[in-house]
């Protein structure tokens, strides 16, 4: 596995949050190989933002912002769902 791809898989399993490392770690574990360039991005993106911000947006809590209004983030959210 290349760096950056490494280096999401762990960031995305120890967000912080136990229900993020479930949610973005799972979907990591799963989809990071298939991972496109964008989708990296948007990942990388979506890691900066805050934990519970994160939770809210892919349980539909919360409406998802614009910048995070990607391919990525759908085929998260459904995963999730």
């Amino acid at each position: 596995m290349d760096p950056r791809r490494k280096k999401l898989l762990y960031q995305s399993q120890h967000c912080g949050m136990k229900e993020n490392d479930f949610m973005l770690g799972g979907y990591a574990e799963v989809h990071i190989e298939d991972m496109t360039v964008d989708d990296l991005d948007a990942f990388e993106r979506l890691l900066e933002d805050n934990d519970n911000d994160i939770y809210t947006w892919i349980t539909g809590r919360e409406p998802l912002p614009q910048r995070h209004d990607n391919a990525f983030m759908a085929a998260l959210i459904a995963f999730n769902n």
